[in-house]
């Protein structure tokens, strides 16, 4: 007896659906997914059984019934979903996207400070002596002893090495004798504005954390690899390619990158037929007019009108992160008195760069943590609408973590995006009333708050500070627990959403964000056709699955560039 994978089987009724030949005057579709729970986004038409895909977009979302008219024996290709989930393409709206590099060592969820030292002593065994040790992702809170690191955990194991390992976050790093000895700092180093270097309480030395802008004063005396040009271009390649395909396994068909740096990379990928996400990209936040022309012109080259690789927003920076204890709030931190957190700019130069790029029309995301940080660009924000005008700017505040109760109105009424990132939620909880206390936290990951506030709220990652999953993200925006699955309803469970609301903020909201939402976020006739189809029904699924669940077809543009079992 011959036994068909369940892979198998699906494939065999691909080739054996009842479809009639297209009628003469019908289109004929590439693509047609049939038998499937379609969940649209679209308001007038929730819900659909099949979707018929032409080129680059949307034929039709209709009924079983109806897309026969659009198959051509030996030209359409048809996928039976056998009653599976499908959904728009998931959007990141804030993510830091880049080739994967290999030599990296990750230390996400470590919760043993040994193992940093372990892992360090690896990669020098790999290394020549000056060779850069590069690492991170590790989390100070998930620490055992929860206490910061010191250079005192990766000396022993790297006296001819510079170290650097950054926290989750980006915002604070590790580093070793080497690093602080070749960069000249001493405790007679005073810190910079915006930034600090932590230091031992009783000899004043620095321990080897460097937040913010301290991390500016690093250097790292590196010995450069040697490789061949080919080399270098054969393992960035790899790097990129690495990445697009974690992106595709895992539903994310577009991406919002604050940073200019790779679009020729992302062009070169287009051309070759290699890029399987569609790309936002943008710059940083400026007052400088010849970056502000240098970005006009980017803007030219990459406008709003493309649907692959498009200029973005502008991004600046209000404070640091509430982990680091950088993030700017009103009232000090409850753990650490002495501290309101690091605004990265004052106030006054903050609004200044807002009303001059506002002023030459661009967007601006700024990234804000803290209530005084938030407050402070929404003031920024409402400055440049009385200087220069109101217009269509959907400015953002990327992250927009904490918020006191009279700015959560001010969103909508200034047409401000709250980007933010569910997964935050549930790593940050397990640390944020003993940094700010239980009142405060009223106002934190508040996104049912500000939809009832009639707010836009984009939902994304902040890859590589969590995992690219958009999974774990409606996790955690449906549940507000720890992805260990912690019994109880959630912490601050009034502002859970449901998993379709968490959904529509990953695609309409995510795309509304980037001025897309014309094209894009919705099935629907005419719409780009980036598709994602799941293996169980996240809609009736428990919970404490939706991490697990399965992603089986993610189609980018009428194009198939994920199957599950085709490279497993």
């Amino acid at each position: 007896m011959i036994v068909l994978s369940p892979l198998a089987v699906r494939l065999a009724a691909c080739l054996l659906l009842p479809f009639a030949p297209a009628p003469a005057d019908s289109p004929t579709a590439d693509l047609v997914i049939r038998n499937a729970q379609v969940l649209t986004m679209d308001k007038d038409h929730p819900r659909a059984q099949a979707i018929a895909f032409r080129g680059e977009t949307i034929l039709a979302v209709t009924t079983d019934e109806a897309v026969a008219k659009y198959v051509q024996e030996g030209r359409t290709r048809v996928i039976d979903a056998q009653g599976q989930l499908v959904v728009p393409g998931f959007n990141d709206a804030h993510i830091h996207f880049a080739a994967i590099d290999i030599d990296y060592i990750d230390l996400r969820y470590t919760t043993d400070p040994a193992v940093l030292t372990a892992r360090v002593k690896e990669a020098v065994a790999r290394a020549r002596p000056g060779e850069l040790i590069r690492g991170g992702r590790w989390e100070h809170e998930m620490f055992r002893d929860r206490q910061w690191p010191t250079k005192e955990l990766i000396d022993p194991v790297s006296p001819n090495n510079p170290v650097v390992l950054s926290r989750a976050d980006g915002h604070s790093v590790l580093v070793n004798s080497y690093v602080i000895r070749h960069s000249g700092i001493t405790k007679e180093t005073r810190d910079p504005f915006g930034g600090e270097i932590q230091r031992h309480p009783v000899t004043g030395e620095p321990t080897g954390i460097f937040k913010e802008t301290a991390v500016e004063l690093l250097k790292d005396g590196q010995v450069r690899v040697r490789r061949t040009a080919r080399e270098e271009s054969d393992r960035r390649t790899r790097g990129w390619l690495a990445a697009l395909d974690m992106a595709r396994r895992n539903g994310v068909t577009s991406i919002q990158v604050p940073s200019a740096g790779d679009a020729d990379i992302y062009q070169k990928l287009h051309d070759q037929d290699q890029l399987t996400l569609r790309v936002t990209f943008g710059g940083a936040l400026t007052d400088s007019r010849q970056e502000l022309r240098r970005y006009a012109r980017l803007q030219e080259k990459y406008p709003r009108r493309g649907n692959w690789i498009r200029f973005g927003y502008l991004k600046g920076f209000a404070d640091g992160t509430l982990g680091s204890g950088t993030a700017l709030f009103f009232d000090a931190y409850a753990d650490v008195p002495q501290t309101k957190g690091l605004p990265q700019m004052p106030y006054e130069q903050l609004e200044k760069v807002v009303v001059q790029a506002d002023k030459a029309g661009f967007q601006i995301g700024i990234h804000a943590i803290g209530d005084a940080g938030n407050h402070w660009v929404l003031n920024a924000y409402e400055k440049a609408r009385q200087v220069n005008g109101v217009r269509d700017s959907r400015h953002r505040i990327e992250h927009a973590q904490v918020l006191c109760d009279g700015d959560i109105g001010r969103f909508a009424s200034l047409g401000v995006v709250a980007s933010m990132q569910p997964t935050h939620c549930i790593t940050d909880k397990r640390f944020a009333e003993k940094h700010i206390g239980t009142t405060r936290c009223q106002g934190a990951y508040a996104w049912r708050r500000l939809l009832n506030a009639n707010a836009t709220v984009a939902f994304g990652t902040d890859y590589p500070v969590e995992p690219i999953g958009p999974r774990e993200g409606l996790y955690a925006a449906v549940t507000r627990r720890d992805r260990a699955g912690e019994a109880g309803d959630g912490w601050f469970a009034d502002q859970k959403l449901s998993l379709e609301e968490a959904i529509r903020l990953y695609t309409v909201d995510a795309a509304y964000a980037e001025f897309m939402e014309d094209r894009k976020g919705t099935l629907k006739a005419g719409y780009l056709g980036d598709v994602v189809m799941f293996h169980e029904d996240l809609l009736t699924l428990e919970p404490d699955r939706i991490m697990s669940a399965q992603v089986d077809y993610t189609i980018v543009g009428g194009k198939v560039v994920y199957q599950r079992g085709d490279t497993e």
